[in-house]
């Protein structure tokens, strides 16, 4: 067990070192300043999520008294141990990164935070009728008595605490919380001479705290925030229905355990105490914060227009060569299938088919899945288009996406009351596969349409996230994907497929049958290889079947974003395994696997990671591409990945990870910026293809024959 053991990196710590790759873009000079504000915002929301879901897991298991090691061999209580030591020196390193290095350039180029210290009278004078008129009416504080309940403190929502002179003869002083409402803006710009100066609403209510306490004495006023268990799912065999189940977790949230207290750095120890107390927490769970609480605020900044220079140059998707914007979509897949890829090419032509299936008359039904989408979603209104137009129309809404669970059951609602049929998910799993069917009625007969994408239905995501798009009318695919939609719609068995694989049943089998013949190949002597691209490996099954792999000979590349519990490069067991990763200005998202098989390519996308949790708890998809074209474009996607050497870190046997540098004549290359680049030049080669008319030389006209009448002249 122990050698296995360290053949494996832990999961939790795994995650912690790709945080810390996101705050290498914070930290990173070369990176616009704008832009290291925006990576510091995602490093704290990831960080949120983490501690919620994560910590908040391992908490249970702890509580429940397991003691069961992971693949790493580490007890829970071990690896919470671990996660503390480092969480608390990541919010260090965040917090050093925003006071020492983002906020002094941001006040170099106008941008600067005024503390309540620093208000002039001007600014008070600015400030006072703001905070009677928009700050005062919605802040309701709540007195704390020992023998009551302690308020309801939110989850992530930044409170303050008070404490008040002591009463005559007593000796504890008394003390007041109330949320700073969400529906405040964090940010108050203030009048003067730079572009832009602010103060956030926690200085601006300090300054005038004294006004929700008159004839008080305020001792002092402290900003905190806490993070809640979230890592609680539906029981669906006790829950009357899932929508009942659901809404029951989303109010059990409110109240479970808090896992982590934020406060600011200078509270004192009698007001760390307190909130210790009230809220169940020790000083391992507290984390003492040098500046603002809760840094993903910073969006507010990143979002900043009007500063030259301070974000990264646009990159607008690009649209998709040769394909005519006034062709209807089904004639174009008729023809051939379509591969994007995204951001980098235009989302539009996936929301488009779908307008267009809501309005041509001779479309019969369309089926999807919708597991994430976005608030204003084009295409949740297309498919209630369709059904009100009388078109049989099936979703699948998953309830149980995580944290997007309340917004979902909205849009199932909708969808409803515009006659969709609406499926809830699946009893026991999350529907993750990403796929929409078309069926249309034509003179050859029905025919299938489909759309098969590594990402959600999100069109605003989909020009933030480095996803594939792959659009077929390929009858088998098309036999595959009905029979895969109505077995999870019903009360099918699970039905064998042509081509699909799917979770839970085939998908990692397949996998594993996949590396396995590489490896067969390998050991006959054969050409070998693997290269995949995912968010995350953590299947020890696949772990091992990779390592057998690497011992034959077998050349593995792999292009993990996120967690990887795989060892690169231990001897005897991974010298053949490449690993990469990759941390640019999109979010790398596109599952994509890419097996040699003797020379005969097998290219698939995926919706599916490489985790226990999307092969045995989830309904995922393993699509293989099957035109020719679309499959040299995945095999040029892959390869530019591995040539990068400007964002990509390689991953060590120790479990660090270490930037790639050009060496040689190796030429400086950004995988995202040369992707983007390829696409402009493909979609400028197409647009001059399209507008190139041959016109001819005619000769001159000639007098007209005044005798012909004029209907005639020049016949």
């Amino acid at each position: 067990m122990a050698a296995r053991s360290k053949a494996f990196i832990n999961r939790e710590l795994s995650w912690l070192a790709f945080n810390h790759r996101v705050l290498e873009e914070a930290l990173d000079p070369n990176v616009p300043l704008l832009e290291r504000a925006k990576f510091l915002a995602i490093t704290s929301a990831n960080l949120d999520e983490f501690f919620m879901v994560r910590v908040g897991g391992l908490r249970g298991m702890v509580a429940a008294g397991r003691r069961s090691r992971d693949p790493s061999g580490r007890t829970p209580g071990q690896q919470l141990s671990a996660i503390r030591t480092q969480a608390h020196d990541m919010v260090m390193r965040q917090y050093q990164c925003f006071l020492h290095e983002l906020e002094p350039a941001l006040a170099e180029a106008g941008i600067r935070r005024l503390r309540a210290a620093s208000f002039t009278d001007a600014h008070l004078r600015f400030l006072r009728p703001l905070f009677a008129e928009h700050v005062y009416p919605v802040i309701t504080p709540m007195a704390v008595h020992s023998d009551q309940p302690f308020p309801l403190v939110r989850n992530l929502t930044l409170h303050m605490a008070v404490r008040l002179r002591a009463e005559e003869g007593a000796k504890s002083p008394r003390y007041a919380v109330f949320p700073l409402e969400p529906g405040l803006d964090r940010f108050i710009r203030l009048p003067g001479g730079d572009p832009y100066a602010y103060a956030l609403i926690e200085d601006v209510v300090k300054a005038f705290v004294a006004d929700l306490f008159p004839g008080e004495h305020i001792m002092e006023c402290r900003v905190f925030r806490i993070t809640r268990n979230a890592d609680m799912s539906v029981r669906e065999d006790l829950a009357p229905d899932l929508l009942t189940g659901m809404l029951n977790v989303l109010d059990a949230r409110k109240t479970s355990d808090c896992v982590r207290l934020e406060i600011e750095a200078d509270s004192t120890r009698l007001v760390r105490s307190f909130l210790q107390r009230a809220l169940n927490v020790g000083d391992a769970e507290t984390y003492a914060v040098p500046g603002p609480a809760d840094l993903k605020a910073l969006f507010g900044l990143a979002g900043l227009s009007g500063v030259e220079g301070l974000s990264d140059e646009p990159w607008p998707p690009q649209p998709v060569p040769n394909l005519d914007p006034h062709v209807s979509l089904f004639e174009a897949l008729r023809k051939r299938d379509l591969l994007l890829v995204h951001p980098y090419e235009d989302f539009e032509p996936v929301v488009r088919w779908i307008d267009e299936a809501a309005e041509d008359p001779k479309v019969l039904a369309i089926k999807q899945i919708l597991y994430r989408t976005s608030r204003h979603s084009p295409i949740v209104a297309a498919l209630k288009r369709a059904a009100e137009r009388g078109k049989h129309v099936t979703v699948i809404v998953e309830l149980k996406a995580r944290f997007d669970e309340a917004q979902n059951i909205e849009w199932a609602r909708e969808l409803e009351r515009a006659g969709v049929q609406v499926v809830y998910g699946i009893k026991g799993l999350k529907t993750h596969a990403k796929l929409c069917i078309v069926l249309r009625r034509e003179s050859t007969g029905l025919r299938r349409y489909m759309h098969f994408g590594t990402g959600n239905y999100n069109e605003r995501t989909a020009r933030l996230y480095s996803d594939v798009s792959y659009m077929t009318s390929n009858p088998d695919l098309g036999a595959d994907a009905s029979t895969f939609f109505n077995t999870i719609t019903g009360y099918s068995q699970p039905q064998s497929y042509l081509l699909l694989e799917a979770a839970p049943l085939t998908l990692r089998d397949h996998l594993l049958e996949l590396i396995e013949g590489e490896t067969a190949r390998k050991m006959q002597g054969q050409r070998a290889s693997i290269t995949a691209k995912m968010n995350s490996l953590v299947d020890p099954r696949l772990i091992e079947a990779l390592y057998k792999a690497s011992r034959a000979g077998v050349k593995v590349r792999l292009n993990v974003r996120g967690i990887c519990c795989l060892r690169p490069g231990l001897p005897g067991i991974s010298e053949n395994i490449e690993v990469i990763s990759i941390v640019d200005r999109y979010l790398e998202h596109a599952r994509i696997y890419h097996f040699l098989h003797g020379g005969d390519d097998r290219l698939y996308i995926s919706s599916a990671d490489w985790m226990p949790r999307n092969l045995d708890r989830r309904i995922e998809l393993l699509v293989p591409v099957m035109d020719d074209v679309c499959k040299q474009r995945l095999l040029e996607v892959m390869d530019i990945y591995f040539k990068d050497t400007v964002k990509a870190r390689r991953l060590l046997s120790d479990g660090s990870y270490q930037r790639i540098k050009p060496a040689g004549r190796r030429r400086r290359l950004r995988s995202q910026e040369e992707l983007y680049r390829l696409a402009c030049e493909r979609a400028e080669e197409a647009g001059k293809r399209g507008t190139l008319v041959f016109e001819p030389h005619r000769p001159p006209p000639q007098p007209r024959d005044k005798s012909l009448p004029a209907d005639d002249a020049g016949k």
